[in-house]
């Protein structure tokens, strides 16, 4: 009973968190924002980007951007501090801020900031572009890397990436208004540009010590917009409403790192793998389908290759062979190997940080692969054992004829008396062999022995 009660509590755990997954993936979960009642006074909507420029961050600032128009903001300020990121979110937050009806500001800030990359890029896609003292820019040159470490590619491809990443930075700086020469350096030549240098050389606008002495010079200041109008900032006594992320996001956020993803992945596999293997222990596969939930969940995050995926499916069949088949390590080793690669390659990113480490590759793919080997030696040795009970075990067995078989007749078989058939007459006392089993009715051929004064044969009762 108590077995019973466990198993349907454990189902409803199981639907329970299948239901929860599925809004987390498909609806909308945000934390209600609370807005200052309407003002006539200017609106300032401060965003802080602080990190790896990634989707989750791009959908928090085009939220944000969307929060500014609804409420009339005079101005946008963004205060960035990031080493890069994704090409195509950094390209999502350009087209917000060149679209925008209301002015962008782009503050590196605090001191010790920087706006490295894809950073650089945002930062001169701003209506007003700042740099606090002690901070830098630029080192914009595409990068490719795998599990964190820049690999070399072929040179046409790389050309390729440099030259359009360059027009791209061209086309917004030359509309701008700023250096474009400068800034096409940051992409070719990886140069980089302190607060002081990116001012010099029309870069920045300007260079402020904090949020607040940036609003004070821009006040009242008139600036030409990307689609070349032109609007005058008045933003005494502005109210200030700092947006920030909402829980969602943050979750998302910390589900969307690439290390973790892959632990995801392989704690899933493995925890459907023994559920499947050993039926009915419940909690592995509970644990596996939450696992493998996520891990979806944070792929609609991140972006991944399916070549790394196959890889990693192929490896869990290679391990599952080497319980199987005596291949003295070669497939364990080949499946290592492959899940390795796909660890390293199950994240599409070229930026610093955004795949796999090989550490963590290694750390893992070792115990799951010796795991996975000794859980499917230990089902295959589980399923020999239920083959040594049941009638199944009578195939082959030696037995007595204690009523004689015409047609049908009882046999004494390991301890126990069953009926039998047999095609010919056997005697009583006569040694039989069973050479198949229908039913609860073994089918005997003669042993060509018989019994022999008091010996007993094998399997049969003792005389007395």
């Amino acid at each position: 009973m108590k077995g019973h009660l466990g198993r349907n509590v454990s189902r409803a755990l199981l639907a329970s968190l299948l239901l929860a997954a599925f809004f987390l993936a498909a609806g909308p979960w945000r934390e209600p924002r609370v807005m200052a009642a309407e003002s006539p006074a200017p609106r300032v909507i401060e965003i802080n980007i602080d990190g790896i420029i990634q989707p989750i961050l791009a959908e928090f600032v085009s939220e944000a951007f969307d929060e500014a128009a609804r409420t009339k903001a005079s101005l946008i300020l963004i205060t960035m501090n990031t080493p890069g990121g994704l090409d195509t979110s950094m390209r999502q937050i350009i087209q917000r801020i060149i679209s925008s009806p209301v002015p962008v500001a782009v503050l590196v800030s605090p001191s010790g900031s920087r706006a490295a990359s894809a950073g650089f890029y945002i930062l001169l896609s701003a209506d007003i572009a700042a740099m606090s003292p002690g901070t830098d820019t630029g080192a914009a040159s595409p990068i490719f890397m795998v599990g964190g470490t820049p690999v070399q590619i072929d040179e046409t491809l790389k050309r390729k990436a440099m030259n359009e990443a360059a027009a791209y930075l061209r086309s917004i700086t030359e509309k701008r208004g700023r250096n474009v020469e400068l800034a096409e350096k940051a992409v070719t030549e990886a140069k980089a540009y302190s607060a002081s240098e990116a001012l010099s050389g029309n870069l920045v606008d300007m260079i402020v010590a904090s949020p607040e002495e940036l609003l004070a010079k821009l006040d009242g200041r008139t600036i030409k917009r990307f689609d070349g109008t032109s609007v005058t900032l008045k933003l005494t006594g502005a109210v200030h409403t700092r947006v920030e992320v909402s829980a969602k996001q943050r979750f998302l956020g910390w589900l969307a790192q690439p290390d973790l993803l892959f632990i995801l992945l392989i704690v899933g596999i493995l925890g459907l793998y023994v559920e499947f293997t050993h039926p009915g222990l419940i909690y592995p596969g509970v644990l596996g389908v939450i696992s493998i939930l996520l891990f979806l969940t944070g792929a609609e995050v991140v972006p991944l290759n399916m070549l790394g995926i196959l890889l990693i499916a192929g490896a869990v069949v290679m391990f599952v062979l080497e319980a199987k088949v005596t291949s003295h390590g070669a497939l364990a080793a080949g499946g290592v190997l492959a899940m390795l690669v796909g660890a390293l390659i199950l994240v599409r990113s070229p930026m610093t940080g955004m795949g796999v480490s090989i550490g963590v590759a290694l750390s893992v793919t070792l115990p799951f692969a010796l795991i996975t080997v000794l859980v499917m030696r230990l089902a295959i040795r589980t399923f020999a054992l239920r083959q040594t009970v049941g009638t199944g075990v009578l195939v082959g067995a030696i037995g007595e004829v204690r009523e004689v078989v015409d047609g049908t007749g009882m046999v004494f078989v390991k301890g126990e008396l069953w009926r039998a058939a047999a095609g010919v007459k056997i005697p009583v006392g006569a040694r039989v062999r069973v050479e198949h089993v229908n039913g609860l009715t073994l089918q005997v051929v003669p042993a060509g022995e018989q019994a022999v004064g008091g010996n007993s044969p094998a399997g049969s009762e003792p005389a007395h």
